[in-house]
């Protein structure tokens, strides 16, 4: 029987379709055709793209030349701009403003590559510095309200470059989703006085059907109404509002975490196009400390239609239970990556 469940954060229903159950295998995920020709990513090519404002790179090599392991430029289209004006302005009952805002490239290796599972744990903890870097250094610009990390994966899912990297969008607004969920955690925090998805997580560990894997710090799961079919998520334990805030201990327990539940995503679903979303508390804003970051996976294996562009509710065709026990099953041997980060030096930041 087909089952309606419930978002405790946003309250958002969504229907899960458990008569069609669809399996690893039911799904057929579309294949990249590979572009070749000259990769602006790559190391030696560094004047394709716009002065880095980040690196991570060896002693001795100068800002836009090779060395670096990590690499964040300004986008060479950005979809908004730091020098753009604030400030809303009225056009009879329309409200505009200048496109205000930051929009970046994390170049995730020096490798040609196309994921981030390809990478081996240490390089994917450089690319969590990174995220945390300059996440702290554009909201230090008080226009901006939100720090939107989030990465394409596959030309299905709106990647335009095969080489792999994430890409950071600041906004001089929160987003809408962002604000659903900021006040769901403090209409849980008035009625029962937790936090809502540290209650989450604690269910799922406590009940095991969902849970993809866990460690000390992080617990991988598929959430209880999930929208897409694998939609996966990964969440700290302990209650932490700011990604920014994140310690030592908790990079190198989130980079096992991650390129786990992406090998996993990548074995049983052929290398699945998704999309990766960190959602975290605004910043420069007011009581935010109710908030819970998390990561949030999303394989593009169906299409929206008309009913959910309609309506706003999702058809699940495969249920969380399903999914969690197919990636919790697969096997957890992590085969050597096909980059292996150099030995760095202490000083990571030019």
């Amino acid at each position: 029987m087909p089952e309606w469940r419930k978002d405790p954060l946003v309250k958002r229903w969504v229907v899960i379709a458990t008569e069609r159950g669809k399996r690893p295998t039911d799904y057929r995920v579309p294949r990249d055709e590979k572009k070749g020709g000259r990769c602006p990513l790559c190391p030696g090519h560094e004047g394709d793209t716009p002065p880095e404002v980040l690196a991570f790179r060896h002693g001795g090599t100068a800002p836009d030349t090779p060395g670096w392991w990590i690499r964040v430029v300004p986008n060479k289209f950005p979809a908004v701009r730091p020098e753009a004006q604030a400030g809303v302005r009225r056009h009879g009952v329309y409200e505009v403003m200048d496109g205000l805002g930051a929009h970046e490239v994390v170049v995730e290796s020096p490798g040609h590559i196309a994921n981030l599972d390809a990478v081996d744990e240490r390089q994917l903890e450089e690319v969590i510095w990174a995220w945390q870097h300059r996440s702290l250094e554009l909201r230090r610009d008080p226009r901006l309200k939100y720090i939107q990390i989030f990465k394409n994966f596959g030309q299905t899912a709106g990647a335009s470059l095969e080489h792999t990297h994430s890409q950071i969008l600041a906004t001089p607004m929160v987003p809408v989703d962002v604000e659903e969920e900021m006040e769901g955690f403090k209409n849980y925090a008035r009625s029962v006085g937790r936090c809502i998805l540290c209650d989450v997580v604690a269910q799922e560990v406590s009940e095991r059907q969902r849970v993809v894997l866990e460690t000390g710090a992080f617990v991988s799961f598929a959430p209880y109404a999930s929208r897409f079919p694998f939609e996966t998520w990964i969440v700290p334990r302990e209650h932490q509002h700011d990604f920014a805030m994140i310690r030592e201990d908790q990079v190198r327990d989130l980079a096992r975490v991650l390129r786990s539940t992406l090998l996993r995503l990548r074995r049983v679903l052929n290398n699945p196009p998704f999309n990766m979303v960190l959602h975290t508390a605004p910043v420069n804003e007011p009581d935010t400390a109710g908030y819970h970051w998390h990561l949030e996976i999303m394989p593009r294996l169906t299409i929206m239609a008309g009913f959910e562009l309609g309506t706003g509710f999702y058809i699940n065709p495969t249920p969380p239970e399903l999914a969690a026990q197919v990636l919790r099953e697969e096997e957890a041997y992590l085969p050597p990556p096909a980059y292996a980060g150099a030995e760095r030096e202490a000083v990571r930041y030019v």
